[in-house]
């Protein structure tokens, strides 16, 4: 499955091109790597299951005429899985390197919902597109609840500016704003399955209040470290949860 900002037609110059392999364990890494030997060359290698951390999973990257490639393992079982839990409404946020707010389990689904089928012999990836096509209102509930996360997050975060405590701030409003882009996408339906360029894409999504990705990067633009710039940028950031709260519940009903 092609996936990523090639699959949305979003990608930038440069961009990695995401090739998701769905796959039931066991994977047979020793034939896979010998494919991806004769595809980019002696030196290239893969990784077994896991092995990139328990969200991530594995894969290959490789460099290839055309650019670079990201092969990407995802378990179908653990997919179905995911689905069935957005389906309930249950998510979670997971620890994993390289993703600060945490992997979305539900971002397994997502990934189908977006993602462009590019080889299914036994037609069951197509099959699971096809159930994704209506995003789970229960999801969108859930992530609308979840803004009471949000709103905790800045109400604590005064207790660092007495310290100047600029990063404990920082992380706090890094979070409350990821934890907005989801409720809004939610919202709208929409599938969020990345950080980067969530906050841009939610400002274009119904329920986003005027001016959402200017507001969220200029309050974290300037924080600096004094008393005054940081309770000021709790300020905007209170009214900005608060919006963001305002809008989805409105609208919702």
């Amino acid at each position: 499955m092609l996936g990523g900002s090639h699959a949305r037609d979003e990608q930038l110059p440069g961009s990695d091109v995401d090739l998701g392999l769905y796959y039931r364990a066991p994977l047979d890494v020793a034939a896979l790597g010998a494919v991806v030997r004769e595809v980019a060359g002696a030196g290239a290698t893969v990784s077994r299951p896991g092995e990139w951390g328990p969200w991530v999973d594995g894969g290959a990257w490789l460099r290839l005429a055309g650019g670079a490639v990201d092969l990407i393992y995802r378990d179908l079982d653990r997919v179905r899985r995911a689905w069935s839990d957005a389906r309930g409404g249950r998510y979670a946020f997971h620890t994993q390197a390289g993703h600060p707010l945490g992997v979305p389990d539900f971002a397994y689904a997502g990934e189908v919902a977006l993602g462009v089928v590019l080889a299914d012999p036994t037609g069951e990836l197509s099959a699971l597109k096809a159930e994704l096509a209506e995003y789970p209102p229960a999801l969108a509930v859930a992530l609308r609840e979840g803004l009471w996360e949000a709103s905790f997050l800045v109400d604590v975060a005064h207790k660092a500016v007495a310290r100047r405590d600029t990063t404990y701030v920082a992380g706090c409003l890094f979070r409350a704003f990821l934890l907005c882009a989801h409720a809004i996408h939610g919202h709208a339906g929409r599938w969020l399955v990345n950080e980067k360029g969530a906050i841009t894409a939610a400002d274009r999504l119904p329920g986003a209040p005027e001016g959402f990705s200017a507001r969220c990067h200029g309050v974290l633009a300037e924080l600096g470290t004094g008393t005054e710039t940081l309770e000021q940028a709790l300020d905007t950031a209170t009214v900005v949860v608060r919006d963001v709260v305002k809008n989805v519940h409105r609208r919702s009903r």
